[in-house]
């Protein structure tokens, strides 16, 4: 299976969790389906960064698309922010964060994580300013006034999948080669996101359950992507750089758009 294939396949499984998201009278099989997109995407996104011949372009590309897609959430979250539903479905920002990281663990370098860990602490203190002081920015919902500096700063903790999706790139990296360890390390993942779950599910905090857990207890389901990940035959298949980065944002918007035009 290329990587092809696997991009078309979790663009498939993304697109039918995002009618479950955007509407909420779907079957709640649309979203256990769209488990597996993630983790597909930020494999390709490893197996692109590692084997890419300019890894400074790949990144730019990541970061530009990142930026338009939360120019663009915002601009449609304060034009319907009477309706109080919100888009901040932005997963560039994670792809772009986990590429800045598989970087620094294929070329460690001290110096390099050490700017690494300045910029994310100098970030997250500007996410937090910024958000209090510039009223244009707020919202009714201030989630996704944060994701929205998130990906404009390209900070770990705002953006979507959080650290966990770097943690979950981070696995996939030291794996590439051992099929085993990725079975081992990729189930392990998932069980741990589902433990985790019940641990911090007793304390019905719902901005954790917004932020860590915003698909309940079947994020584990996750688990499911590893049979197609282990069908990878290392080809790069006939490419189609750009259907990701144009598709995403377009079926949002329309998705987004059908969704408050029923409110």
């Amino acid at each position: 299976m290329s990587t092809t294939t696997l991009k078309i396949i979790a663009l498939c499984a993304m697109f039918i969790d995002h009618i479950g998201q955007f509407f909420p009278e779907t079957p709640e099989w649309f979203n256990w389906i769209g488990r597996i997109s993630a983790p597909i995407f930020i494999y390709c996104v490893v197996l692109g960064i590692k084997h890419t011949m300019n890894k400074k372009k790949y990144l730019i590309r990541l970061y530009l698309f990142s930026l338009s897609m939360a120019i663009i959430n915002m601009v449609l979250n304060q034009l319907f922010d009477y309706t109080h539903f919100y888009i901040w479905n932005n997963f560039f920002s994670s792809l772009f964060v986990v590429a800045v990281v598989i970087l620094l663990l294929d070329n460690f370098k001290a110096k390099n994580l050490f700017f690494f860990i300045i910029w994310q602490l100098s970030t997250l203190i500007l996410c937090f300013v910024l958000a209090e002081k510039y009223e244009v920015l707020r919202l009714s919902d201030p989630l996704g006034t944060y994701y929205f500096l998130g990906s404009v700063f390209g900070n770990i903790l705002f953006v979507e999948g959080t650290f966990l999706g770097v943690v979950l790139g981070a696995i996939f990296y030291l794996t590439l080669s051992n099929r085993i360890n990725l079975i081992i390390l990729y189930s392990s993942f998932s069980l741990c996101f589902y433990m985790l779950y019940l641990k911090v599910s007793n304390y019905g905090n719902p901005v954790i359950h917004t932020y860590l857990f915003p698909f309940a207890d079947y994020q584990w389901m996750m688990v499911f992507a590893l049979p197609f990940l282990l069908l990878y035959n290392g080809n790069r298949g006939i490419g189609l750089k750009y259907i990701f980065y144009i598709f995403y944002p377009l079926h949002l918007i329309i998705l987004y758009l059908l969704a408050v035009s029923r409110l």
